[in-house]
């Protein structure tokens, strides 16, 4: 059986209230670079909190999931999904 590879991931950052959206191989290493502002492109969007995650078999699939949730009707399912995890966060916030 073939591993899942292929995650893509949902970032929510409490500083601008708004979701970074992304795929990798590596989930952990990813959110540790986050983590210690190690990219430029989020640097100055953090702190983050973990969302979603979806693992794929295939590069395509996730790469294609990944650029959906970037559309605006992504985004507005993004928002009905994590209703309540939404809800949650900005009330800490």
């Amino acid at each position: 059986m073939k591993k899942l590879l292929y995650c893509v991931y949902v970032l929510y950052s409490l500083k601008d209230l708004n979701f970074y959206i992304g795929y990798t191989t590596n989930l952990n290493q990813r959110l540790t670079s986050y983590i210690h502002g190690n990219s430029l492109a989020t640097e100055m969007r953090r702190p983050f909190t973990l969302l979603f995650c979806e693992y794929f078999l295939s590069k395509h699939d996730a790469t294609r999931r990944e650029k959906y949730f970037k559309t605006t009707a992504g985004k507005k399912t993004l928002r009905i999904v994590l209703k309540e995890s939404l809800e949650e966060i900005n009330l800490i916030v």
